[in-house]
């Protein structure tokens, strides 16, 4: 029996197979992976790093921010070439920074050695991160919230098999020879990966019947227009500002709540408290993905966000009034993480159905530089902190946070979506300028 199926009008000569699409799909998980370790790692080489120099805690955590702020504010400008390169060139060229990154960082033995690997970090992953999931959107309109989810479900949960070996090779060969020999490894996977990757041709794919999505591709400038877009970006600022916290500081803060060598049995192994809460962590962020993803193809991508941002405040607020006990710091740092990683295949997906895919790697680039405005709370968090002599108080905000976004998901996003969506149908196809200038050339 063959496992060929049209997606859609197949032009002559097309061979399309569904199994096609699906292997693109695996590509870019594997590529995923690959670099989830530069962000959700870093939280094991924080200690290490300030024990070895002597440095201020909130000064390493710079690092982090500039990571995050370079991933993401550069992702208009991958975007771009994202659209124009294609996915290919796009995720070799990632590759290898992500690897020069971790390299760099074993070779440092000052802070700017620190930002500047973090810098080339960011600039690795946000190519490869923004080339992957665009390549998702792309093959899958009809399951946008599904495959967006398994893609970024690779970057938050790949580093879940990797963080036992790097905690483990931190202690026996020291955090220097971790960076660089997990660097190589990385950015040699993503390289080599790269090179399987391409956008859909024409009539490979179909749209959605289920969800309202826009059938008009909108440019950048047309995107930024309307309210939708900055209705999405505010909710995008509210709820990643949690996660990204609880990413960059749970280290810390099991550290500050006493629980961090709480030693954990489970009768068939014991483990510390801090590793076994990123291991489940990553798993729990990685699940959600995809979960959330694919309700959101059936519920629609509203209520999905009213549930998952509820869930979220809800879990943050308990993990600031619970904490201190080992087993309630497990159960609930998992609760956050499976409420926080939705994020990226929610918006992503509603960016897909609202504006198109043909400019989707700019207009998902603008949107995303979301996660870099909630970068800059990390080490503000610290220092609230230090000034109040609790987590609570930074917990407590966050979920405010979040709970306002789910606020905005029942009461704001439904009637904007659908008005969007119907001003969209008697509009005229967008005009491409460059193109336009290109073919007149």
């Amino acid at each position: 029996m063959s496992t060929s199926k049209t997606m859609a009008a197949v032009g002559p000569g097309q061979d399309y197979s569904e199994s096609r699409r699906w292997l693109q799909l695996v590509v870019g998980v594997v590529c995923m992976v690959a670099t989830a370790n530069i962000q959700y790692a870093w939280t094991l080489f924080v200690p290490e790093i300030q024990e070895t120099f002597g440095w201020e805690r909130a000064s390493i955590q710079i690092a982090f921010t500039i990571f995050v702020l370079v991933q993401t504010w550069l992702a208009p400008i991958e975007g771009y070439f994202i659209d124009k390169l294609g996915p290919r060139l796009m995720v070799a060229f990632g590759a290898l920074f992500i690897g020069a990154a971790w390299v760099i960082n074993s070779q440092a033995t000052s802070l700017m050695g620190f930002y500047l690997g973090a810098a080339i970090g960011g600039i690795g992953v946000g190519s490869i991160y923004a080339t992957c999931i665009n390549n998702a959107l792309k093959w899958f309109p009809d399951r946008r919230g599904l495959a967006v989810g398994l893609t970024a479900g690779g970057y938050g949960a790949g580093s879940a098999a990797t963080i036992l070996p790097i905690a483990a090779m931190i202690d026996s060969a020291g955090f220097q020879e971790t960076f660089f020999f997990f660097g190589l490894l990385q950015g040699g996977l993503a390289f080599v990966a790269a090179w399987f990757l391409r956008s859909p041709k024409a009539g490979e794919v179909k749209a959605s019947t289920k969800l309202n999505q826009s059938r008009r591709d909108y440019t950048l400038t047309e995107a930024m227009s309307t309210k939708l877009f900055w209705l999405m970006f505010l909710m995008f600022i509210c709820v990643v500002t949690g996660g990204m916290m609880a990413v960059a500081q749970l280290g810390v803060i099991a550290q500050d709540l006493g629980v961090k060598e709480f030693q954990v049995d489970l009768y068939f192994f014991v483990m510390a408290a801090l590793p076994l809460a990123l291991m489940l962590d990553r798993v729990m962020n990685g699940i959600s993905r995809p979960l959330f993803g694919w309700i959101s193809d059936n519920i629609g991508r509203e209520k999905t966000m009213v549930i998952a941002f509820t869930l979220e405040g809800l879990g943050i607020i308990a993990l600031g009034a619970f904490g201190h006990n080992p087993w309630a710091f497990l159960i609930l740092s998992g609760v956050v993480f499976l409420a926080w990683g939705e994020v990226y295949s929610l918006f992503s997906a509603l960016a897909g159905d609202a504006f198109g895919t043909k400019h989707i790697g700019k207009i998902y680039g603008v949107l995303y530089t979301a996660k870099g405005i909630g970068a800059l709370f990390v080490p503000v968090g610290n220092l609230l902190m230090e000034a109040t002599g609790t987590w609570s108080t930074v917990l407590y905000t966050v979920a405010g946070m979040d709970l306002f976004a789910a606020f905005l998901a029942i009461a704001v996003l439904p009637r904007t979506l659908k008005a969007h969506v119907a001003r969209s149908a008697a509009m005229p196809p967008a005009v491409d300028k460059t193109s336009t200038a290109t073919a007149h050339a």
